[in-house]
């Protein structure tokens, strides 16, 4: 009879949903709708035209400071006042955020989706398919 408890209350452990941290994966609001959208270069360049627009540069100052999109707003995601600095941005407009690559651009718009903020668009493969498309950044 133990054992049966324990299985059964091992499966009611294993079924139950737990709470975790978000992960790139997570790109849903709470009424379903994406969080933020992934962009190819191409479109990502489409969007920068519009100057309502703001490109985030969520890298590191010295990875900013070596070359980035003219424009950008810089403000390293990994920094411990990230939130707080992200949290004095206007919620309601466009941001364009973009990283090295495209995993801490993701891990930026979740924190920023918890802000309310609606209408982000992270750049697939970042600041490097940027580059490699033939676009030349700015340096400090």
């Amino acid at each position: 009879m133990r054992s049966w408890i324990l299985s059964v209350l091992g499966l009611v452990l294993l079924l139950a949903p737990s709470s975790r941290s978000l992960g790139a994966d997570d790109n849903v609001r709470a009424d379903g709708k994406p969080a933020f959208r992934t962009v190819e270069v191409g479109e990502f360049e489409k969007l920068r035209a519009n100057t309502n627009h703001v490109v985030l540069d969520v890298r590191t100052k010295k990875e900013f400071d070596a070359g980035h999109i003219p424009g950008a707003v810089f403000i390293d995601v990994n920094a411990p006042g990230f939130e707080a600095a992200a949290g004095k941005l206007d919620t309601k407009k466009t941001y364009l955020v973009h990283c090295a690559s495209g995993i801490r651009s993701m891990k930026a718009c979740n924190v920023m989706r918890t802000l309310d903020f609606t209408n982000l668009v992270n750049l697939k493969g970042g600041y490097r398919q940027w580059e490699a498309a033939g676009n030349k950044g700015t340096t400090k």
